[in-house]
């Protein structure tokens, strides 16, 4: 069966979600649904199967997650929802987003589980008997073959980003995964492309799937000048600060997920000099319109708001918009942006990006049809001469408008009494004046740049690229890696059944590097070298030698020319060392993993 888009889309309140979830839905302020949504939520709520076809970005998530939680028994303890995500990275940010729409649902527990993570920290919280699980193929095969994790009696199965899981080497064991699950579970797979190896997955494993297509709207805005920032060292609000000393603005909207974070935020800006205000659901109407009367009329320079709370709104001062905290989906982003610039105006939009997040990063601009160019962070000296053009200009309109005759006589009787330099005086009453504001600020820690710049944010590469005009040989291919990379040795090859995909699936989610940070990969007979980023620290490092790929262990040694010796507990040389943050120390796995 299959759908098109619907002409005139329904509330939530009118799609028969459960109250405690339909109650989380109105608290984040969404009335609307996407139309990923609203095609998915009625048949998954009737217990069909369901076959999506949509971008990451177009709402996915709450598409599936909110018509199964309302079909969950939260008196049961065993695991009833189960979502596999290609990235612990997903993994995380899945679970997140469902805790969020289930907070209403007491007793309700849900289980982020991953590779890289603590065995054990796992098998703890698996104790507090969770209803929904969310992970990586890999890890949930793991835990069902230790019989920590029992899918009797499991109500839903998810497949998030089939696609990705395919191209990372997990399909078999997603295959694996499903024969483990009762016949009478419910199924609903979700991919950006339908490839042969997932759409065989759809026709084996899912019944009389109701197949939803969504054509992702493409959206443009010309008059709205996007740039994003990659949260790296530095604090969010420490960043932000800088943006604001140094942007010209009239007028901004801040824009963050929760009402609490709204008034910290506003509170915090208030504290550094800036005119702020929060602006959330629970603002009763006559607080909210005295905040936006103030924007208006010019004594109010900063609103720190939530979306719902800037459902409409048009203030032609408002010259730009900082994402503070990235929107769940792309519709959200757009509707952002869409308070600045409006009318014909020019328009600043500035988004905050954690390394987790780039997935979010590269749907926006495929929904915008925009490449968002990357800035950096303002430095002391910007800072610095940003704040003396602003006391020079200062000074000049106090001269021009003020009378000032007193003053010059207080400084002239000085001058006179103590024989002193009129220069001096100056820039000792300059001293003063700044003291609290100085114009040469106290340097920042320096930020750490992030492990790798993003040369290919146009788009994923496809991983077989990695691989150019490999030997078949036992040397290790010489070639130069390039700069921020350090080459690698790893004690598996092409005799042992792998392929690119497998070492790029493998490293990503037993080490947290994220795959597009990986770089070249030569597959040889009996061996394969790989770069990645340089700076490894030994603990990570550590891990890495004992990560299992095709039934052998990965005994990653650093890869010098011409040497095909086995590698040790230790690097032969220590790895160089890089000011670039790394991914955290990972416990190291504990039996053989499939990849």
């Amino acid at each position: 069966m299959s759908t098109e888009e619907q002409q005139s889309t329904p509330l939530f309140s009118e799609l028969g979600l459960s109250d405690p979830i339909l109650k989380a839905v109105q608290q984040a302020g969404y009335e609307t649904p996407s139309p990923i949504q609203a095609q998915s939520i009625a048949p998954l709520l009737e217990g069909r199967d369901l076959l999506g076809q949509a971008q990451t970005g177009t709402g996915k998530t709450a598409a599936f997650s909110l018509p199964l939680l309302s079909r969950l028994d939260v008196k049961s303890k065993m695991p009833q929802m189960l979502v596999l995500a290609p990235t612990r990275e997903l993994a995380i940010q899945v679970a997140e987003a469902i805790q969020s729409y289930a907070r209403h649902m007491k007793g309700l527990h849900v289980l982020p589980i991953y590779g890289g993570q603590s065995m054990g920290i796992q098998l703890r919280q698996m104790q507090r008997n969770p209803q929904v699980i969310v992970g990586t193929p890999g890890r949930i095969l793991d835990h069902i073959r230790r019989g920590t994790l029992k899918l009797g009696e499991l109500k839903s199965l998810v497949l998030d980003e089939a696609d990705e899981m395919l191209r990372m080497g997990f399909i078999d064991d997603v295959e694996t995964i499903l024969k483990e699950t009762p016949d009478s579970r419910q199924v609903a797979l979700f991919s950006a492309t339908m490839p042969g190896p997932i759409h065989r997955v759809a026709t084996r494993y899912l019944k009389d799937p109701v197949e939803i297509r969504i054509k992702s709207k493409t959206t443009t805005m010309e008059t709205i000048n996007q740039r994003y920032w990659q949260v790296t060292g530095m604090h969010k609000l420490d960043a932000l600060t800088r943006i604001l000393e140094v942007e010209e603005f009239d007028a901004m909207i801040i824009f963050v997920r929760t009402k609490n974070s709204t008034a910290e935020l506003a509170e915090k800006l208030e504290a550094r000099g800036y005119s702020s205000s929060p602006l959330n659901g629970d603002m009763n109407q006559a607080a909210r319109e005295k905040a936006i009367a103030r924007m208006k009329k010019g004594k109010l320079d900063i609103l720190v708001a939530t979306d719902v709370a800037a459902r409409g709104l048009d203030i032609e001062r408002i010259s730009h918009v900082v994402n503070y905290d990235i929107p769940y989906d792309t519709e959200s982003y757009v509707h952002r942006i869409g308070r600045t610039g409006r009318a014909g105006r020019k328009g600043e939009a500035i988004l905050f990006v954690s390394p987790r997040e780039k997935r979010m990063l590269f749907a926006i601009e495929k929904a915008t049809r925009q490449t968002i160019a990357k800035m950096q962070l303002p430095s002391t000296e910007d800072i610095a001469d940003r704040r003396v053009m602003q006391f020079s200009q200062q000074l000049s309109e106090t001269i021009e408008a003020q009378d000032l005759s007193f003053f010059e006589t207080v400084i002239s009787n000085y001058q006179q009494e103590h024989d002193a330099d009129p220069l001096e005086v100056a820039a000792a009453l300059t001293y003063l004046v700044q003291k609290s504001r100085p114009l040469k600020p106290v340097k920042h820690v320096q930020e750490r740049r992030p492990a790798r710049e993003d040369r290919e944010r146009g788009g994923r590469r496809d991983n077989s690229d990695r691989e150019r005009s490999p030997r078949r040989s036992n040397r290790s291919s010489e070639h130069k890696a390039e700069q921020g990379m350090q080459t690698y040795r790893v004690e598996v090859g092409r005799n042992n059944g792998i392929e690119v995909k497998n070492l790029v699936g493998a490293i990503a989610n037993e080490a947290g590097i994220d795959s597009k940070d990986i770089g070249r990969i030569s597959l040889q007979d009996d061996f394969s070298t790989i770069d990645l980023p340089e700076g490894m620290p030994k603990d990570l490092f550590q891990q890495l030698q004992k990560v299992w790929v095709g039934n052998k262990q990965l005994n990653l040694s650093l890869a010098s020319e011409g040497s095909a010796s086995t590698s040790s507990d230790e690097p032969r040389h220590k790895p160089k060392r890089s000011g670039k943050p790394r991914s955290r120390p990972r416990d190291a796995a504990r039996r053989p993993r499939r990849s």
